[in-house]
């Protein structure tokens, strides 16, 4: 039996799309746009955004073969495809700790704004370099535990230090993480890192406030990699390259696995799903998403 690990469901929540577009993160989302546009190529073949939610970047990708967007809300998920109507990705309901998708299947990853919800860091890292190929590219995002704010506020004595490796959790389920942890675990599971941008570094409401979003996210995308190296950003975007022999695809590259026997063996049964030829588990496709939770 597979080790249980929770998962943050959003389901139906309309709490994404609110932060987005009701909370005055226009000069956030402009930033992160920024650094995607520099770290992910700008084509490729069958690319797989994890933690997508209503597909708010997915038009990042249209250079890209095949889009995959994948989350644990189905909810979310059929935002995402009334929003891409005129070009659907394909949609994917499953945890990040057992992607759906064979050995090697994708040439591209992003993980952004969904990291920070992992208690098992490496089992996610792991899962990600599993499906890339040799070579493949991973951009992938994480909140930062000691940024410039966490920093200050540690040296004025009204925080503990932020120095420290471990995860901190400051709320169920929502972790901030030490730059250094994230990439020594990267290490461990097969990537290795060629870019850091400081993504975010004016995440303050008086800023906000009195500076134009345009202006803003102009100024953070110059300076995000000046000052990467001194992680004074809320959010610190990596893109990494998976090393070694891990994710070679199994013969004919098949797209999908079981996810519970991990044979690469699913076959379309009817309209409607597909099903495991090795255990005969059925993994139904309803509304266009594949369900695999």
């Amino acid at each position: 039996m597979a080790e249980y690990r929770p998962v943050l469901d959003y389901g139906a929540s309309t709490y994404e799309r609110d932060f987005w577009l009701g909370q005055g993160r226009d000069y956030e989302d402009r930033a992160e746009r920024w650094a995607l546009r520099r770290l992910l190529p700008p084509s490729g073949g069958r690319l797989v955004d994890v933690g997508a939610g209503y597909g708010r970047l997915a038009d990042l990708y249209t250079g890209h073969a095949q889009v995959i967007l994948l989350d644990y809300s189905a909810d979310l998920l059929r935002d995402a495809r009334q929003r891409l109507a005129a070009r659907p990705p394909l949609t994917v309901a499953a945890s990040y700790y057992e992607i759906p998708l064979a050995d090697g299947a994708c040439d591209t990853a992003v993980m952004v704004r969904a990291l920070h919800h992992a208690a098992d860091v490496p089992a996610v890292l792991r899962e990600l370099r599993r499906i890339l190929r040799p070579g493949g590219t991973l951009v992938l995002e994480h909140a930062n535990k000691c940024h410039l704010k966490a920093v200050l506020s540690y040296r004025l004595g009204r925080a503990p230090t932020p120095f420290t490796l471990e995860p901190k959790e400051f709320a169920y389920l929502n972790f901030d993480f030490h730059p250094e942890y994230i990439r020594r675990h990267l290490a461990l599971a097969g990537f290795a890192v060629e870019e850091e941008r400081a993504v975010s570094t004016f995440r303050l409401p008086l800023l906000k406030r009195v500076v134009p979003p345009r202006l803003l996210a102009a100024l953070d995308g110059v300076l995000q990699r000046p000052l990467a190296r001194f992680h004074p950003s809320p959010s610190v975007f990596l893109r990494c390259r998976a090393v070694g022999d891990a994710g070679t695809p199994p013969p004919g590259r098949p797209l999908f696995r079981c996810p519970r026997c991990h044979a690469p063996d699913l076959r379309p049964e009817g309209p409607g799903g597909l099903v495991c030829g090795q255990c005969g588990a059925a993994w139904p496709i309803i509304e266009g998403i594949h369900l695999f939770r």
